[in-house]
């Protein structure tokens, strides 16, 4: 039977006057909502005023399919307000990209006072690898993305009566599905590590499933990028592996880690 010490009853106090009410939560989620919501109107904003050259970048591979003679292809604007449209939802989209590690900070921050302190090191360290993972996802989906539209432009019969007009709408949500997609894909390997560490899955099992692995980075690869173009192909699949085998790595190491204090705890200790 243990005591409670003056002392400990203390420190219980002072963490019980900590403890918010539902109304101080209240005001802390609105605090958290509002520093979220600014930084999103001011990349926005910021990427209102680039719109015009991300449209003629995404018009580029438009310009050739055109010159490679697959018929006329123009990008077009079908309603009066789908040029003013389509900014804005350039300007959202890069907006809400960028201000990324800001929004998704805030929400941590909301929730890290209910976290123990090892598991607010676990997030720090995950919003920190994840959010340089998915921003060189990003880039990556930009880069493969002339290549995607030239490959698709390609199974388009040849012949003269055959033209491709891209409506602008549909044209960036494409855009921007691929580029979330890639981004995404980057950070897939990092939850393979969260699932280790919940006990999920072991270093061991995700490193058996290397061969898959490989296969479905080679397939993409080789979708995103046209098949004259190896290097693209093979420098992309060999990031995607890289990052996986990075993933199995790092929970081998924690499996290492958590065995040997699993010894330790099972060592009995000598008698004094």
């Amino acid at each position: 039977m243990t005591t409670e010490t003056p002392e400990s009853a203390l420190e219980g106090d002072r963490k019980r006057d900590k403890r918010m009410s539902l109304a101080q939560h209240l005001v802390e989620l609105r605090r958290r909502f509002m520093i979220a919501a600014i930084a999103f109107i001011v990349c926005m904003v910021a990427a209102f005023f680039i719109a015009d050259w991300v449209i003629d970048q995404l018009d580029n591979p438009i310009d050739v399919i055109a010159a490679d003679g697959h018929g006329e292809a123009a990008l077009t604007f079908t309603r009066i307000t789908m040029a003013f449209d389509m900014k804005l939802r350039i300007a959202a989209s890069i907006g809400l990209i960028l201000s990324g590690p800001i929004w998704i900070w805030q929400l941590w921050a909301y929730i890290m006072p209910a976290m123990t302190k090892k598991e607010k090191i676990y997030t720090i360290s995950f919003v920190g690898v994840a959010v340089p993972l998915f921003f060189g996802g990003v880039a990556t989906g930009w880069f493969v993305l002339p290549h995607i539209i030239e490959v698709m432009a390609s199974f388009v019969p040849d012949g003269a009566s055959y033209n491709q007009f891209f409506e602008a709408s549909y044209y960036w949500d494409f855009v921007f599905k691929l580029l979330l997609t890639v981004g995404i894909a980057y950070v897939l390997p990092l939850f393979l590590v969260i699932l280790n560490l919940a006990g999920v899955m072991t270093g061991r099992d995700i490193l058996k499933g290397w061969r898959i692995a490989v296969l479905i980075a080679s397939v993409f690869a080789a979708v995103a990028t046209p098949g004259s173009d190896i290097v693209s192909m093979l420098l992309l699949a060999a990031i995607l592996v890289v990052l996986y085998l990075l993933a199995a790595g790092v929970a081998m190491l924690f499996d290492r880690r958590r065995r040997k204090r699993e010894g330790d705890l099972m060592t009995p200790t000598a008698a004094p």
